[in-house]
């Protein structure tokens, strides 16, 4: 995974585990080692998104910035993406960028911006 290069065959695992797709890569022709097209074209809008969590988990970065993260992508890929979510911002900070209010659900600040202002500010709760 281009996430971390030096990272072993194991550590690749535990991350897609984690963010709930190591079936998906056991169906793989030849699993962790197969070739997607340019862009991940062979996969769903979906798979390319967990793929992208299961990167982003192995990183380990310190703070996420996540543009529409559920964007595109069927209820059940929503499902996995959003159970990856909560593992993956865990103990981390995390700028979110979304439109759909499920995905803020979890977030400890949100702040509405239209036409490039703040118009509102609080929790999900608020």
């Amino acid at each position: 995974m281009f996430a971390r290069p030096d990272a072993t065959d194991e550590e690749v695992l535990e991350a897609c585990k984690a963010v709930g797709i190591e079936e998906m890569i056991k169906r793989l022709p030849e699993g962790l080692e197969t070739h997607c097209h340019e862009r991940g074209s062979s996969l769903s809008s979906g798979e390319r998104q967990l793929l992208a969590l299961a990167r982003a988990f192995l990183s380990k970065p310190r703070v996420l910035i996540l543009d529409e993260a559920t964007s595109n992508i069927d209820q059940q890929n929503e499902a996995k993406i959003e159970k990856a979510l909560d593992k993956l911002l865990e103990g981390r900070t995390a700028i979110i960028i979304a439109h759909r209010l499920a995905t803020t659900r979890r977030a400890d600040v949100i702040v509405v911006v239209d036409e490039q202002k703040i118009v509102e500010m609080g929790s999900h709760e608020d």
